[in-house]
């Protein structure tokens, strides 16, 4: 099953939590990916996260990124968003984990951008982190360093953007 949109999931879209992931690409391709704090494994992935009420999704990724890794808008240029939404389904032992137990998953807006400054802007050690450490990774090598269940998200999410990368 594809992690793109299907109409099937359009009917249960209240299943899914609203939210935006991010793509960032540096001068060499590489992709920026963070290892999660909350997760003992070696669990990385890309920022993501949850819209707010009311809150317009390309707010919401600047939001997002600025949150979780401490890069600004201006060090940034927006190359392409998603044409859809991709959605993902938690493990069912995580469901009621996250987010009270109300969704099954995300249904995440996507998008790419390069990021257009030095390492130096990078700093994951924000007010609420999210991350304990970051690398940039080759589009070839993400997918083997993620958790399982997002494995076909990015494999769906690198052919979206496949002609940047």
């Amino acid at each position: 099953m594809s992690a793109l949109f299907s109409k099937d999931q359009e009917k249960h879209d209240y299943l899914y939590r609203s939210g935006v992931g991010i793509m960032l690409i540096n001068s060499e391709k590489k992709i920026f990916v963070g290892k999660r704090i909350d997760n003992h494994s070696d669990a990385w992935q890309m920022p993501q996260g949850g819209i707010d009420a009311g809150e317009d999704e390309d707010l919401a990724m600047f939001r997002e990124l600025r949150e979780e890794t401490g890069i600004c808008d201006s060090n940034i240029k927006i190359l392409k968003k998603s044409d859809g939404y991709f959605y993902y389904n938690l493990p069912y032992r995580l469901q009621k984990k996250f987010w009270g137990g109300k969704y099954l998953g995300q249904k995440q807006r996507w998008y790419l951008a390069r990021f257009i400054s030095d390492d130096s802007a990078i700093n994951v050690a924000t007010a609420d982190p999210e991350f304990s450490d970051w690398k940039w990774i080759e589009k070839d090598k993400i997918t083997n360093v993620i958790v399982g269940f997002k494995r076909e998200l990015y494999f769906d999410i690198i052919k979206e953007f496949s002609k940047f990368l």
